[in-house]
Formats: C-alpha cells, sequence, structure tokens
C-alpha cells in the first residue's frame, strides 16, 4: 500500500468516513506492527489526541467501534456479531494508549480535525414557500392543489414527463456549500447540481414553447433531444441554446468569467439578445468563455473531464492559482479559508483528489508544497 494510501485510510478511519471496504483494507495493513507505530505517531502529530494511559477505556472503544460497524456498513448485520471485534481489537492495538472515542462522538476529542458546516438543500415553489429536502427521502412531489408531479429518489428530483398548456409553474432548487444534487425536469433533461448552485426550472414546459431553465453556479446538463422545443439555459452573463447535448456549465456570480464545456453535440453561445451576429458555436472538446464586464466569448480545445470531474466526486486543478482553489474546496467541503499568504494566493497547481476527505486535500499541500495552516472547526487558516 503507498504512504499516500494509507494516510487516507487513517485519515477517513479517524474522521468517520471509512466504507467497510476501507476499514478492512485499514485492519489488514494493521497487522504488520510497524505499521501500528506509523498509525499511532500520525494520529499524534495531526489530530492532538489525549495521551494520558488512564483515559483509555479498550473496552469501551471495542464496543463503540463494533457499534460504528453496525451502523455504517449494513452488510456486517449478515455477518455473526462476534466478526465486529476482528476489526475493533486490532484497530485498539494500534491505537495503544490514544483514547479518542468520547459519548459516541469523535470530533469532540479532536481539536485539529475540521468540523464542516451541515446546511440544508431547499426546493422552493411557485409561491415562494420553501421546503427541505432530506437526501435520505423517497417521496411524492405534488402542486399547491396536491396533484402529484413527480417523486423524490433520496438525492434526485424526478419531475413527471408531461408538457403543460397555459402559464408556466417555476420550482428554484438551491444547494448550499457541501452538497450535490440531481433535477430530472418534465421532458427527461438530466441536471447534475453542484455545491453553492441554484436552478431554476418550469415544473412543466408548455407545448408551444422552448424549454429555458435559469442558472446561478454549476452544472453539468444531459438534455433530451427535442427537436420542436430549443433548449436554453441562461445566465448572468451567458446564455446557452441546444436541441439535445452533454455540457458542463460553470457560472457562479463570484467568478471571474462564465466557461461553457461541450462534451457531446452542439450549442450555441450569446450575451442579450440571440442574432445570427453575436453566437458563437462550440464543438464536443470546446470550452466558450466570457470574462465578467466584457462582450466577446473566446473560444479553445480543453480536456473536458478535467471540468467535468466533480460529477463524480473528484477535484480536478489544472494551472489553477491556490486563490481559485481555495474558493472550489470551501464550495466543496462547507468551510472557510483565511489566506493570510498573499503571494501563496497566485502560485498555480495542479492536482487531483478523488472523493477524498478535506483533511487528505489539507496534507497534500502541506506535504507537497510546505503549505502551513491552523484549524478552528470549519475555518482553517492558511500562514
Amino acid at each position: 500500500m503507498t504512504v499516500k494510501k494509507s494516510e487516507e485510510l487513517m485519515v477517513k478511519f479517524i474522521t468517520n468516513q471509512a466504507s467497510q471496504d476501507e476499514i478492512e483494507m485499514l485492519t489488514e495493513w494493521l497487522k504488520d506492527e510497524g505499521n501500528q507505530i506509523e498509525f499511532r505517531e500520525f494520529v499524534k502529530t495531526n489530530y492532538a489526541i489525549d495521551t494520558a494511559v488512564n483515559s483509555f477505556d479498550s473496552a469501551e472503544v471495542r464496543r463503540q467501534l463494533s457499534e460504528r460497524i453496525q451502523k455504517e456498513n449494513n452488510v456486517f448485520y449478515k455477518r455473526r456479531f462476534s466478526s465486529y471485534y476482528k476489526y475493533a481489537a486490532i484497530l485498539v492495538v494500534a491505537l495503544g494508549g490514544f483514547y479518542f472515542y468520547k459519548n459516541s462522538n469523535v470530533s469532540n476529542e479532536k481539536q485539529n480535525v475540521i468540523i464542516p458546516r451541515q446546511d440544508e438543500i431547499v426546493l422552493q415553489l411557485d409561491n415562494n414557500s420553501e421546503e427541505e429536502i432530506d437526501t435520505a427521502d423517497t417521496r411524492n412531489l405534488t402542486d399547491k392543489d396536491g396533484n402529484i408531479i413527480g417523486r423524490q429518489e433520496k438525492n434526485r428530483l424526478v419531475y413527471n414527463k408531461a408538457y403543460a398548456e397555459g402559464k408556466l409553474v417555476y420550482n428554484t432548487i438551491k444547494i448550499p456549500y457541501g452538497k450535490k444534487f440531481e433535477v430530472q425536469l418534465s421532458d427527461g433533461t438530466l441536471v447534475h447540481l453542484n455545491a453553492g448552485t441554484q436552478l431554476t426550472y418550469p415544473v412543466q414546459f408548455l407545448k408551444n414553447q422552448g424549454r429555458m431553465v435559469q442558472l446561478a453556479g454549476e452544472a453539468f446538463f444531459d438534455v433530451a433531444k427535442d427537436k420542436a422545443h430549443p433548449f436554453t439555459v441562461k445566465t448572468q452573463e451567458v446564455s446557452v441554446e441546444v436541441l439535445g447535448t452533454r455540457f458542463n456549465a460553470d457560472a457562479y456570480r463570484d467568478n471571474s468569467s462564465t466557461d461553457i464545456v461541450l462534451v457531446e453535440g452542439k450549442v450555441s453561445l450569446y450575451k442579450g439578445q440571440r442574432t445570427n451576429e453575436n453566437q458563437v458555436y462550440l464543438k464536443p472538446g470546446s470550452k466558450g468563455s466570457n470574462t465578467k464586464g466584457q462582450f466577446a466569448i473566446t473560444t479553445e480545445e480543453v480536456n473536458t473531464d478535467y471540468y467535468t470531474a466533480w460529477v463524480k466526486g473528484s477535484l480536478v486543478f489544472k494551472n489553477a492559482s491556490f486563490s481559485d482553489i481555495i474558493k472550489k474546496l470551501e464550495r466543496r467541503y462547507n468551510v472557510t479559508f483565511i489566506n493570510r499568504n498573499k503571494m501563496l494566493g497566485k502560485e498555480i497547481f495542479n492536482a487531483r483528489f478523488d472523493n477524498e476527505p478535506i483533511e487528505v486535500v489539507l496534507k497534500y499541500f502541506s506535504d507537497s508544497y510546505a503549505i502551513d495552516y491552523t484549524i478552528n472547526r470549519d475555518k482553517i487558516t492558511i500562514k
């Protein structure tokens, strides 16, 4: 196992983010006495754990570990209860005198572990009333008259496929920092919404009009083909018109530019009212950008994977300034960065992280680039 992988597993375990497979991998790794020493030093160095031997209760740690494994990994319910202790016993040995389980809340004992804020996804209805979305729920969606218009399937809203007549009825979904969500519109278009994003859309599109939604933030669109009803995404700076295609729109209000990356199909970009003269067309594998305050839309060929990796949980930084990186980390993890190193903000970095806890991301920058930082719950200060 590589050093990076072992550190990732240790961080995920300590911060309650390890899956069943990762707990098993960590357990196998800890059977080596040398790795147990490394684990103890890692905990001591990075998490400021209480090292008083008289505060350590191995029976209590075993109990809480077994409860955690049961809670987080349902497959363990199918095994004999004694198998839980196989993991608890090895991990207790590895921890030695370090006791960091107290009142079933690991984070209470860690003074140097990030505790992100927890904000809720909000659905705003046409009458401006709001309701919170619990991503663990499966339920019907209803209109103001009680008619079923769709269904929530945990982290996705799926609207009934239908075109309406008369007046458009709009909903707005608001995704906080630290979360992602999906909406399948009534035409079958699937929209992946990134953290800190707001999408306004009709509950049903009209039969005699084009399809139009409004975006503030970042979303990946897989647009259902319908030649009779062109699909338009309006952002603060740029509009995107398509018939059926897949593209990423990065249009956060605090960005210096709006970027549209085309994966498949064909799109046209324009500012203001669409005319034959002001449209810019993209082909697959290209990016169209408009700098805030300017009229021109520039294009370039790009690797689309860099811009769409977030959909699968990855973070990719390609020639990115540290200021831009911490902005994305704030959105992804719902934390706040205070950068006191102004020169560092202009430095350029390349990095990729696949579904990593923020502790792993920070440790990478600390180890690779000697970036020093302190943590106070959800605030990270760069020195």
